[in-house]
């Protein structure tokens, strides 16, 4: 190729590609985050407010969980959708303080943001705020309190902290005592370690009533119906057999063939069904089994020989509730209907189909000691169930997560106002720039007292500063108390918050921050791989062909 004719261009990335770079980069990335981050801030604390979510198809969801807005929201921005991960792993990993978690990060940006526009480095940054967390994680790690499985009324004040500011804080004290007892009867204790699956917890919800109606039932709740209308709908102290194998005749497989000739031949061939059917039958009254709950298929002639025997029986039932009734009534489940025996049964004081909100369920309840227990929530309206199951789910993760650590630590931005004060002070130890970015990191941790007085219509800068002159005189537990406009003890107050939560809380949002900050370059490939379009006439395109 010679000089006359130029160099052509070369085409790495498809067209359609775009890209941006440096600087442009950093700050389109962190204002998408923060645009996120803003979106859920105005839910923060008991005077946050709602939001109205619409998807394509209109069904509306109402909500100020933080993990909820974010899920709803169809974000596309590759930034801002690392905030709503943010938010997932906090849901996941502790079910609450998913809005804590997003400003913080969104914080910590605009705190970052700063820094960049004064020329320091990214890098520079990063290690900064991940000194600041290492400190951050001792620091709450001491000003945290202890809490046992036996302290009922202290998880009442978690979980109430945890409703505070949602629809069913109306009814929060039942709901608080609820999601304690519920926790407390499922969790194990092993040698002092306290370890709960809140799986074993089982929220079930019908509308209709009101939020008091709720209730916890000491076994399980089924969205199920007895399957055959001669079958007994109330049963008391009841043996109880769970099945995971169908109580039918099975198909013949592949393409095998029965042939049958005469009238004779296929009564001999029904007959023989009716009898394995008639067997199985007597290997669930041999057990001594009154109650059979079955993972799969129950045969019509099953049901009526069932029926018969006075035996109640649900078919299809879901494998979760299957080792949910397993956990509550101690029953085994059994996957060979020969295998069944007095020792696979469990026990319940009463199994009963109950018609609720138009719909029959059944209740297996007055189980003994049972290790898996159901709420069922009930609500003036879909969107009030809705929400009252988003404030159950996040009062019993809540009560959960303290007990797993054993620790709580108190809220209203008490724990963030000192974190702060201490961050300050460990600033002072770095002679270079780290000192800036730990201190930025002070900075962003005041965002949670900072919201929860914006939305609670204080002033900000007035309640920061008398929450700074509060902790500089060695008072830990100094937080905003929103309905007064005061800073109180909030220990005293019952605002209590898992340690848990701040932990996971502060780890993630650091995390995510850090990622963010090392982007400098943002290549979008909108187009796909696609080919670029052929020119008039056919031939190559114009400018080579990588």
């Amino acid at each position: 190729m010679n000089g006359a004719q130029g160099v052509q261009p070369i085409f790495i990335l498809p067209e359609g590609t775009s890209r941006t770079r440096g600087r442009d980069a950093q700050k389109n990335s962190i204002a998408a985050a923060k645009v996120v981050a803003d979106a859920v801030r105005t839910t923060l604390g008991p005077k946050g407010m709602d939001k109205m979510l619409v998807d394509s198809l209109g069904d509306v969801t109402i909500t100020n969980d933080g993990a909820t807005i974010l899920n709803e929201m169809q974000i596309e921005h590759p930034a801002a959708k690392m905030m709503v991960e943010v938010a997932k792993t906090q849901d996941e990993a502790v079910g609450d303080g998913t809005t804590t978690a997003v400003i913080i990060a969104g914080e910590l940006l605009n705190e970052a943001e700063k820094l960049l526009e004064q020329q320091i480095h990214p890098t520079v940054i990063t290690k900064g705020f991940r000194l600041a967390k290492i400190k951050v994680l001792e620091i709450i790690d001491k000003l945290a309190q202890k809490v046992d499985i036996e302290d009922e009324k202290t998880l009442k004040k978690i979980a109430n902290t945890a409703m505070t500011g949602k629809a069913a804080e109306r009814a929060s004290d039942k709901l608080a005592v609820l999601s304690v007892k519920a926790v407390r009867r499922v969790a194990d204790v092993n040698g002092g370690k306290v370890d709960i699956d809140t799986e074993n917890v089982k929220i079930e919800k019908k509308q209709g009533g009101s939020m008091s109606d709720t209730e916890l039932i000491d076994g399980i709740v089924m969205d199920k119906e007895v399957v055959h209308s001669g079958m007994p709908k109330k049963l008391e102290r009841v043996k109880i057999a769970l099945i995971d194998s169908a109580l039918e005749v099975k198909e013949l497989e592949g393409d095998a063939k029965i042939n049958i000739d005469s009238p004779e031949k296929l009564q001999a061939f029904l007959d023989g069904e009716e009898r394995s059917l008639k067997e199985m039958v007597d290997m669930v009254t041999k057990s001594g089994a009154n109650v059979v709950f079955c993972q799969k298929g129950i045969d019509d002639i099953a049901q009526h020989y069932l029926a018969k025997l006075n035996i109640l029986a649900a078919r299809r039932v879901k494998k979760s509730d299957m080792e949910k009734l397993s956990r509550a009534t101690g029953a085994k489940v059994v996957t060979n209907i020969k295998d069944l025996n007095k020792s696979d049964l469990g026990y319940a004081g009463l199994v009963e189909e109950k018609k609720i909100a138009g719909d029959e369920m059944i209740f297996v309840e007055k189980c003994r000691e049972p290790k898996a227990v159901t709420i069922l929530i009930r609500g003036g309206s879909e969107h009030v169930v809705d929400e009252v199951e988003r404030a159950m789910e996040d009062a019993i993760k809540g009560v959960a997560a303290a007990l797993e650590l054993g620790k709580v630590v108190p809220g209203g931005g008490a724990v963030e106002m000192q974190i702060a004060k201490y961050l300050r002070k460990y600033a002072e130890t770095f002679k270079g720039r780290e000192q800036l970015a730990v201190n930025a990191f002070a900075n962003a941790m005041e965002i949670v007292p900072k919201s929860l007085a914006e939305n609670g219509g204080l002033d900000p800068i007035d309640k920061l500063a008398q929450l700074r002159s509060e902790h500089d005189k060695n008072r830990t537990s100094a937080g905003l108390d929103v309905f007064t406009g005061n800073v109180s003890n909030m220990l005293t107050l019952g605002v209590i918050e898992p340690l848990k939560i701040k932990l996971q809380a502060v780890k993630s949002a650091s995390e995510v921050a850090e990622m963010v900050l090392r982007i400098d370059d943002i290549i979008s490939t909108g187009a796909g791989n696609k080919m670029p379009p052929m020119p008039p006439g056919g031939g190559m395109p114009p400018g080579g062909e990588f």
